[in-house]
C-alpha cells in the first residue's frame, strides 16, 4: 500500500490503541463495555423495529448479515496470525446483539 498521510494516520492511531489498551484490565474493561453496548443496541433495534412492523424483515436481515459476516471474519482467521484487539471488539458487540435478541425473544415467549 502507498505511504500517505491517511495510512499513516490510521496506521499511528491503530498502534496508539493498542499500545493503551495493551493492559490486561484496561482490555477486559473495553470487552465488558463493547457487550453491554451490544446489548444495549440489540434491546433498541428490536424495539425500535418492533414498533414499525414493516422494517422487521429488513432489520432482521441486516442482523443475519452483519452476524455472519463477523463470524467469518473471525473465526476464519488462524492462530498463528494472531487476534486484533478491534476484530475481538467487534465481536464481542456481535455477542451481546445476539444475546439481547435471545432475551427479548424469551420475554415474548413468555
Amino acid at each position: 500500500m502507498q505511504r500517505t498521510r491517511l495510512n499513516t494516520l490510521v496506521e499511528v492511531t491503530q498502534t496508539k490503541f493498542n499500545e493503551t489498551f495493551s493492559n490486561p484490565w484496561r482490555r477486559i474493561s473495553l470487552s465488558l463495555i463493547s457487550v453491554l453496548l451490544g446489548f444495549f443496541v440489540g434491546q433498541a433495534v428490536s424495539i425500535t423495529a418492533g414498533q414499525q412492523t414493516y422494517w422487521d424483515i429488513t432489520v432482521g436481515i441486516f442482523l443475519l448479515i452483519f452476524t455472519e459476516g463477523i463470524s467469518r471474519i473471525t473465526y476464519s482467521r488462524s492462530k498463528k496470525e494472531g487476534r486484533s484487539l478491534s476484530l475481538d471488539i467487534l465481536n464481542l458487540f456481535k455477542i451481546g446483539v445476539t444475546y439481547s435478541l435471545y432475551v427479548e425473544a424469551l420475554k415474548l415467549g413468555s
